[in-house]
């Protein structure tokens, strides 16, 4: 069974969404002969032993057998410049992060990925962060951050053709495509 041009895969910290969406771009770009290409959204900001960590066992994990892009920001251009390759995005919360510190224009940005996506002629697999389901944020910038990264679920859940969320490391299929 081929897989989908666009799937999003939504869940908690340490759900297991990149294994299994690194799982899945792994085997389309075997199905195409292809290098799977890893677009990665995380920002160092400074001093942190533990992002750095993390940093380093998605490296380790993935190997050697991917080529990394560091989009922090340019998401959707680095989208049109691998249209033809099977992408990984990982992830878009960190993505949301870095436009909402950088103060761009979240609906502007967004729109330019739903288009970068719609373009594409190689599947794309994005990864985001569920952040929706805790406890409500007591300031004001995290109760943005947790809105935002709703309405950008939403909005590429509308765009992709297959959706799962992980839980524990089982996918559940909120979306798929129908038959043809």
């Amino acid at each position: 069974m081929s897989s989908p041009m666009r799937t999003l895969i939504l869940g908690g910290a340490r759900s297991g969404k990149s294994r299994h969406a690194e799982t899945l771009v792994r085997e389309a770009a075997r199905a195409a002969g292809a290098t799977p290409v890893y677009l990665a959204t995380f920002r160092p900001w400074g001093d942190d032993a533990e992002m750095d960590d993390r940093l380093r066992r998605h490296r380790a994990r993935r190997g050697d057998a991917w080529r990394t892009v560091e989009c922090p920001v340019a998401l959707p251009e680095a989208l049109d410049a691998e249209a033809g390759v099977p992408v990984l995005v990982d992830c878009l919360t960190l993505w949301l992060t870095n436009l909402l510190l950088d103060g761009l224009d979240i609906e502007r940005q967004t729109g330019r990925l739903e288009r970068a996506l719609a373009a594409r002629t190689a599947p794309v697999v994005l990864v985001a962060n569920e952040v929706g389901l805790g406890l409500v944020p007591d300031t004001p910038l995290g109760r943005r951050f947790r809105d935002e990264a709703g309405l950008l679920n939403q909005r590429m859940a509308a765009a992709c053709a297959r959706v799962l969320f992980i839980a524990a490391g089982l996918p559940l299929t909120l979306k798929e495509p129908g038959p043809g």
